[in-house]
């Protein structure tokens, strides 16, 4: 398939599966795919490395002004460093969503996010992709799912990732505490985009989520 240059926008809860659905997506679209929770989760885990707080003020904006962040061949780089393999556990996970509700931080990772889309077509999956970053997208989807499926995949995940000290309950806390985060923040919380396409994955597999997705992004290709 010959891609175009549209853009996919896929907004949503912790958990709901974003990353899997956004990765298969682009690629039977034959599209770059932005994964801008790493970026995120990148930022919050070396800020939080170099002991800056979660708080607006100059020791925040000093280290923005001077930390680099790229998406490169799949990997997270931090002035260069690989830290892709640090930042995916529920710590990262909670210090991402204190250092995104900042205005200052989104500013920051904003115009990174809208320059890989100048090069043509992307899916990009976050909490403000369709609302914020790229309005006039296209596509936009909401993918969300129940509190309890979201916590036990979340789960699964960190268990075939080797942490073994993680359970149940603890997941599904934090999933609970993620969502309030996400939607109580004043700067750009998690809602779904007005002319976005609802899709509750708690009963759906990723295969089922991303035929749906590629059928609606076909359909949406075909109307430029």
């Amino acid at each position: 398939m010959t891609s175009k240059n549209i853009v996919v926008t896929i907004d949503g809860p912790a958990g709901a599966g974003k990353s899997s659905v956004a990765r298969d997506v682009a690629r039977r679209l034959g599209l770059s795919y932005l994964d801008t929770g790493a970026l995120y989760r990148a930022l919050a885990y070396t800020l939080d490395k170099r002991g800056i707080p979660p708080e607006e003020g100059e020791p925040l904006s000093s280290s923005l002004r001077s930390l680099s962040v790229a998406l490169v061949s799949g990997k997270v780089l931090v002035d260069g460093v690989d830290v892709t393999d640090l930042i995916r556990n529920p710590l990262v996970d909670s210090l991402a969503s204190r250092y995104s509700a900042l205005p200052s931080v989104r500013a920051r990772l904003l115009d990174i996010q809208r320059e890989q889309a100048l090069g043509g077509g992307l899916v990009a999956d976050g909490r403000d992709m369709g609302t914020v970053v790229f309005p006039l997208a296209p596509l936009k989807v909401f993918l969300t799912a129940s509190e309890e499926i979201r916590a036990e995949r979340r789960l699964n995940e960190l268990l075939s990732k080797g942490q073994a000290d993680v359970s149940f309950s603890s997941v599904l806390e934090d999933i609970k505490a993620r969502d309030r985060s996400d939607r109580e923040r004043p700067c750009s919380p998690l809602r779904e985009a007005p002319d976005s396409v609802k899709i509750d994955s708690s009963s759906m597999t990723v295969v089922q989520v991303v035929e749906r997705i590629v059928s609606l992004a076909e359909g949406a290709r075909s109307d430029e």
